[in-house]
């Protein structure tokens, strides 16, 4: 799964995708690219937010879940489940929400979408996938 020296490495031990049978499971993807930075997010030195695009966060989650979906032999089209993650639905969810329909326009795969408090490093959006692997 190193084929992709685009895709962001974790930020733990577990691995980016794991295939069990005709599935592909994909650990939480966020926006993080692989030279750490954080598409619309600048911190000051404090660690509080300068400037914040949200939009930028989704379409760089998109991207990666798209490069790992394809490092790992499968293709957008196959991904048949998404769990989202937002740590602030409220303010979030309708950049979201059209952003996904861009993505997802034509394969429409289930999707939850979930609040939570917070994601281990500051990012404001990670998806979790699932991918069909079998006959087309």
């Amino acid at each position: 799964m190193d084929n992709n020296k685009q895709i962001p490495k974790p930020v733990g031990l577990y691995p980016l995708t794991r295939k069990a049978g005709d599935l592909l499971f994909l650990s939480g993807v966020g926006p993080r690219k692989a030279d750490n930075s954080i598409p619309g997010l600048t911190l000051d030195h404090n660690g509080n937010y300068t400037s914040f695009d949200f939009e930028a966060q989704c379409r760089s989650v998109f991207d990666n879940v798209k490069m790992i979906v394809e490092d790992a032999g499968a293709t957008w089209d196959d991904i048949i489940d998404v769990t989202v993650f937002l740590t602030n639905m409220k303010r979030d969810f309708a950049i979201y929400n059209k952003v996904y329909a861009e993505y997802f326009k034509d394969n429409q795969p289930c999707r939850t979408t979930v609040e939570i408090s917070s994601l281990p490093t500051p990012i404001a959006i990670e998806l979790k996938v699932v991918a069909y692997l079998g006959e087309k």
